[in-house]
C-alpha cells in the first residue's frame, strides 16, 4: 500500500485543528501538529505524527518544523492555515493590542503557513492550502471589527491565491464556519460582548461540533486533485446570520 502523504495543521491544539489532525490520521496520513500548547499536541498521541511548539507568527520556526516533518514522511501536500484568535469587544474601547493580535495571527499567521510550502506544491505542481476563515469573513457582526477585517482578508487573499496557483494544479479552499464549539470564547475580555455571544449561541441550541468541519476538510481533500472545493461554509441549522 502505497504511504498516504504529510499534512501540515497550525493551532492543532484544539478545536478544528485538533479534530482536523485527529480525522487525517485516522485517515492514514502522517500529521505534522503545530500550536503554542505542545504539551496538548503530545497528549494526542496521535501515530506517525510530529508535534512542535510553534507561534505562527515566527515564519522561521514554522518552517523550520515544516522542515523537519518533510525530512521525515515526505512533503507537505496539505497544509490547513488555521491557527487564530478571536479578541472580540466594542471597537470603541478595544486595547488596540488586541487589533495588534488578532493581525499578527489571523493574517501573518496564514501567509506565513502559505509562505511555507507553497514554493513546493508549485514545483510539484500538486498540493492543497486549506485556509481558515470564518462566516465573519463574508459578513459583518457586532463586536467582531477587526476579526472581521482579518477574515475578509483570508477571503480576498485566497481568491488570489486560487487564481494564481491553478496554474500549478494547487488547489486553495476556505473554510468559513459559523458557531462551532470551539474555545475561540476564551479569548474574548469584553463581558458585554461575551454575554452577548453566549446569548446568540445559546438562542439557536448552542454550536456545532468541530469534527463536521474536519470531516468535511478530509472529504473536500479526497476528491482528485483537478476537482476544487473553493469554499466550505458551515452552520448550526438554526444560525440564521
Amino acid at each position: 500500500m502505497t504511504a498516504k502523504p504529510l499534512v501540515a495543521v497550525t493551532g492543532a491544539s484544539s478545536g478544528i485543528g485538533e479534530a482536523t489532525a485527529r480525522a487525517f490520521s485516522a485517515a492514514g496520513h502522517p500529521v505534522l501538529m503545530m500550536a503554542r500548547r505542545i504539551d496538548r499536541l503530545e497528549a494526542m498521541r496521535l501515530p506517525s505524527s510530529i508535534s512542535r511548539q510553534v507561534d505562527v507568527r515566527d515564519r522561521a520556526t514554522l518552517a523550520a518544523a515544516v522542515r523537519e516533518a518533510e525530512a521525515r514522511f515526505g512533503p507537505v501536500d496539505m497544509m490547513f492555515a488555521n491557527a487564530g484568535v478571536a479578541r472580540l469587544g466594542d471597537i470603541g474601547k478595544q486595547d488596540p493590542a488586541d487589533w495588534d493580535e488578532m493581525i499578527a495571527i489571523n493574517v501573518n499567521g496564514v501567509m506565513n503557513s502559505v509562505h511555507a510550502v507553497m514554493s513546493g506544491m508549485m514545483a510539484r505542481r500538486r498540493g492543497t492550502l486549506v485556509m481558515m476563515s470564518s462566516i465573519a469573513g463574508r459578513k459583518v457582526y457586532p463586536d467582531h471589527t477587526v476579526y472581521c477585517g482579518t477574515k475578509f482578508f483570508v477571503h480576498g487573499v485566497s481568491e488570489s491565491l486560487r487564481e494564481y496557483l491553478s496554474a500549478y494544479d494547487v488547489r486553495v479552499i476556505v473554510i468559513s464556519p459559523g458557531i462551532i464549539e470551539t474555545e475561540v470564547l476564551d479569548g474574548v475580555k469584553d463581558p458585554v460582548t461575551l454575554a452577548n455571544y453566549k446569548a446568540n449561541k445559546a438562542a439557536i441550541g448552542g454550536g456545532i461540533g468541530a469534527e463536521h468541519v474536519a470531516d468535511l476538510i478530509l472529504d473536500a481533500y479526497n476528491l482528485p486533485q483537478k476537482a476544487l472545493v473553493q469554499e466550505i461554509c458551515i452552520t448550526p441549522t438554526r444560525q440564521k446570520f
